[in-house]
């Protein structure tokens, strides 16, 4: 009896490690499928100049440090992406109360976004699982109606 109580619980152990490193592994999957840490700086290194270059998204950061605003978003994107990094810039509400973003700035900056994936060779499902992760932040982006 004794033995069939313990084979029981080596099995137990041995389930529960194997649905803990799967929970693990399926919430960094997308940090992997970026390419990591140097794939995420890539993507917001790439973002970022297009963003600048803007004529439309370009006075939004114009007294943003361009080197800053790329180490802010790697750092945010490989938490959102499930990655190792952590972001300890400012809250998306903080970061853009005093700006007068309407949905139609968002959206532009979405499209910067996924016009850089593209240029990254980011896979379509995989922007796809990023956008859907970055989605509800615009509750706390967008300012104006």
């Amino acid at each position: 009896m004794r033995l069939i109580f313990t084979r029981i619980c080596i099995a137990a152990v041995m389930l529960c490690c194997k649905l803990a490193f799967a929970q693990v592994s399926a919430s960094d999957s997308l940090y992997h499928s970026l390419g990591g840490k140097a794939g995420i700086s890539a993507l917001t290194a790439d973002m970022v100049a297009r963003v600048k270059q803007d004529p439309h998204l370009g006075p939004f950061f114009k007294d943003i440090n361009k080197g800053y605003l790329a180490e802010q978003l790697t750092d945010q994107l490989c938490v959102v992406a499930g990655g190792p990094c952590k972001y300890e810039g400012a809250s998306m509400k903080d970061a853009h109360a005093d700006f007068a973003i309407h949905k139609r700035d968002f959206n532009a900056l979405v499209e910067a976004l996924q016009a850089s994936m593209r240029a990254q060779n980011i896979s379509f499902g995989v922007q796809n699982a990023l956008l859907a992760r970055l989605a509800p932040m615009h509750r706390d982006i967008i300012t104006r109606p």
